[in-house]
């Protein structure tokens, strides 16, 4: 009977998921379950140290809901786009982040050269990661993401089967890539290594032969060792002449010291490891948590879900976690269903992306894995991070209406009109093959078309030389 019982759960499991829009409410559930966790964490985690510094506890929850409120809405804009839409955006949305990374990049060096803690130039101030334009706090990185992704995709896909030669992959997507890392992990080692997570996914789906991952990894683990070594000329958070504090991270993971022994670079690490293990399987309950009250550097951000093993314990975490294989799963099953190779490939690269974020993330805080700073995508405190990463998650929401079977679906029993208007209009139906229709005769190139006889006298149109067309009409149709 618990056979019967367990294979009747998955028959109707496997019925579940044949549906046609089965992807989009898959992915409609999980990102919108992730955002709920998180507004809810952050609150939980930032509401102590608010009411202690202003006296309003939910002053960091009240602005990560409007930038929720701003993410939902450029989530709604990005899956009504069709994908030309998205094509288009990939170049300017690319020279967009570029150029503000690069301004990034020369005021943060000017502040380090100048021995202050910021650099400003009229209304724009830099400080690390952060651009303030105006009063507006902007994070660049995360706009370079989501531009790789969509101009990636569109010069992947516009050179098809060319890929196999190392000259049209190396032109021009490796030097704007080689750019880009430089530029982001300049200042952010992890946001550098989601980056080159997120092109390995982008060059897996376009179907890249092995070697040129190898080489990809090559030149990644090089481009890491440099950039740990540049942290000792000030690179990031580093000052000339300190200890290098991307080196302490690494050989923090690889050999971590003694509790009693430990200093300053491996104190969030074990601060993390104790909100673990005082959490145990059912945690100690939301809001409980004893590690926010400033014991934990970066509660509310890098490591959130130490606060979330602390608070609703092993089950919390696994809830979380199932819910990025969901969105793992229900990303490549839109890769997979989608018969446009951009479609295709941007969804793989966008998977590729919240995924590797949330794996190196979590990874940080239990220890398997170097802490890189890096966000929990929905769930950690930050604006522009969670705007952006709904933004990705609405275009992927445009592909899952525009999966062949989802398509039919919605045109056979089309919504009602001002549910068209209002949320998503009708994707476009799926393309037929079509057969090749034969040219008509006499159609070809002139000298070929137009021949001469040898008395000179042109050859009437469709007509081959060397046949004539005698007899009269109803004998040819014989």
């Amino acid at each position: 009977m618990r056979g019967l019982d367990a294979a009747g759960g998955l028959a109707a499991l496997r019925g579940l998921l044949d549906r046609p829009l089965a992807s989009y409410y898959l992915l409609l559930s999980c990102a919108g379950l992730l955002l709920l966790i998180g507004l809810t964490m952050v609150f939980s985690a930032t509401s102590v140290k608010d009411y202690a510094e202003d006296g309003n506890a939910s002053a960091s929850v009240t602005k990560q809901a409007i930038f929720a409120v701003i993410g939902i809405g450029a989530f709604w804009a990005c899956q009504r786009l069709p994908a030309s839409t998205y094509r288009s955006l990939g170049r300017p949305l690319l020279i967009t982040s570029v150029a503000l990374l690069l301004v990034l990049n020369l005021l943060v060096a000017y502040a380090r050269l100048t021995h202050q803690k910021s650099a400003q130039i009229g209304p724009i101030e830099a400080w690390l990661n952060w651009l303030y334009i105006g009063g507006i706090q902007v994070q660049p990185s995360e706009l370079a993401k989501f531009a790789l992704v969509l101009w990636g995709s569109h010069v992947i896909a516009r050179k098809g089967a060319a890929l196999g030669w190392w000259r049209e992959l190396a032109t021009p997507l490796f030097p704007v890539m080689g750019l880009l890392f430089v530029l982001v992990g300049y200042n952010d080692t992890g946001t550098m290594l989601c980056l080159l997570a997120l092109v390995v996914g982008l060059l897996w789906a376009a179907g890249v032969r092995a070697r040129v991952f190898g080489a990809l990894t090559a030149i990644g683990l090089l481009g890491v060792g440099l950039l740990v070594a540049v942290a000792s000329l000030g690179a990031g958070s580093g000052e000339r002449g300190a200890d290098n504090y991307r080196l302490a991270r690494l050989t923090l993971f690889l050999n971590p010291p003694p509790p009693d022994q430990c200093g300053d670079p491996c104190y969030q690490f074990y601060q993390g490891r104790l909100a673990i293990e005082h959490g145990g399987w059912f945690g100690v309950g939301l809001g409980k948590s004893s590690l926010k009250w400033d014991w934990l550097p970066e509660a509310h951000n890098d490591f959130i879900f130490a606060i979330i093993a602390e608070e609703l314990g092993v089950i919390g975490c696994a809830v979380v976690l199932s819910l990025f294989a969901v969105l793992a799963y229900t990303g490549l099953r839109i890769a997979r269903r989608v018969e446009d190779p951009f479609r295709r490939l941007a969804a793989a690269a966008v998977t590729t992306w919240l995924v590797s974020q949330a794996v190196i993330n979590v990874g940080g805080v239990v220890g398997l894995l170097p802490i890189t700073g890096l966000p929990l995508p929905f769930i950690s405190d930050g604006g522009s991070a969670l705007v952006v990463t709904l933004a990705a998650i609405g275009m992927l929401a445009s592909f899952a209406r525009a999966e062949p079977d989802a398509a039919r679906a919605l045109h056979a029993r089309p919504p009602a009109r001002w549910v068209r208007l209002l949320w998503a209009p009708l994707p476009p139906l799926p393309g037929r093959r079509r057969r090749s229709a034969t040219p008509p005769a006499g159609r070809g190139s002139v000298p070929r078309s137009r021949g001469r006889r040898e008395d000179d006298q042109a050859v009437p149109r469709g007509v081959r030389q060397g046949r004539s067309r005698q007899g009269t009409a109803s004998e040819r149709r014989r």
